[in-house]
């Protein structure tokens, strides 16, 4: 003869207040959708108006999906003035300020979170604050300083301003992965006949690879979609860089928006680009391939 017991008092109320997952769920993905749609129809409308002709851009009765599909606009904005200049600076300045930016920040980064000496929490709570402060309020200090320096109207001007105001940032992202990747790895190398040099080329940098991917995605952003330090420091219209050459296609007639509308289109292409080659080093596991198998 079986016996059965009966639910206690508590399982019988956590049975009738449960609440419906699932309906929960429902209600989470329709909030991300709604979010992801409004977030993506900007960039939409950027590409369906580059793809418009001129004359169904500035009509009054606008449609989600144009009559008619030209590509025109992309051949006026490759045409205009200057384009392959601005291209070329901006590949200057921003490739500079990240590869530089990076190898400062990672150098930084492991003093910070390997070495223990005299104001290094100082150090650390400085960055933070740094970055904090929005890099408008210091424009008026670093034109003056770049003045009296000669920096004005040069590459280097702008690739230090870029490459400094990342800094703060790449540091303390990095280092959170240097303080997390175990001591012992780079000391097992050490045993076994590596340099601290080689310790850290071989087994330290290749785990680092997660976060110099992050922050170099975050630098070349930074770098490559600035525009009030590039307006105000480069007044050379040879060396402007493309956002700034985004300027020419308004003119005392009026304003070519289905060309400006396509050059847009062509400056966002390489930073897609970018975060698509290194999406898998930002999504690969901190301690990947630390243990031999």
């Amino acid at each position: 003869m079986s016996t059965s017991t009966a639910p206690s008092p508590a399982d019988a109320g956590q049975q009738t207040v449960r609440p419906d997952r699932k309906k929960t769920r429902w209600h989470y993905d329709i909030i991300g959708l709604v979010t992801a749609v409004v977030m993506a129809f900007p960039v939409y409308w950027l590409v369906i108006s580059a793809l418009r002709p001129n004359h169904e851009i500035r009509s009054y009765d606008q449609t989600l999906w144009p009559s008619s599909l030209t590509f025109d606009n992309f051949a006026r904005a490759v045409k205009q003035e200057n384009f392959a200049t601005a291209v070329q600076s901006s590949l200057i300045v921003s490739v500079t300020a990240v590869l530089g930016g990076m190898i400062i920040a990672t150098l930084a980064a492991l003093a910070i979170g390997r070495f223990r000496f005299f104001g290094r929490k100082s150090l650390l709570m400085v960055l933070i604050l740094v970055q904090m402060l929005p890099p408008t309020a210091m424009l008026i200090p670093i034109y003056a300083q770049l003045n009296a320096m000669g920096g004005l109207d040069e590459y280097w001007g702008l690739i230090v301003v870029y490459l400094v105001s990342t800094l703060p940032f790449a540091v303390v992202m990095i280092r959170g992965f240097v303080v997390n990747i175990p001591v012992e790895l780079e000391e097992s190398a050490m045993v076994d006949g590596c340099t601290r040099m080689q310790a850290f080329r071989r087994v330290i940098f290749p785990l680092l690879a997660p976060g110099l991917a992050a922050a170099s995605i975050f630098a070349l952003v930074n770098a490559w979609n600035e525009y009030l330090f590039a307006y105000i420091l480069i007044n050379d219209n040879s060396k402007y860089t493309l956002n700034v050459w985004l300027m020419t296609f308004t003119t005392e007639r009026g304003t070519d928006y289905g060309a400006l509308m396509a050059a847009s289109t062509l400056i966002a292409l390489p930073v897609v680009v970018f975060f698509m080659i290194i999406q898998k080093k930002m999504a690969a596991g901190l301690t990947s391939g630390a243990v031999k198998g």
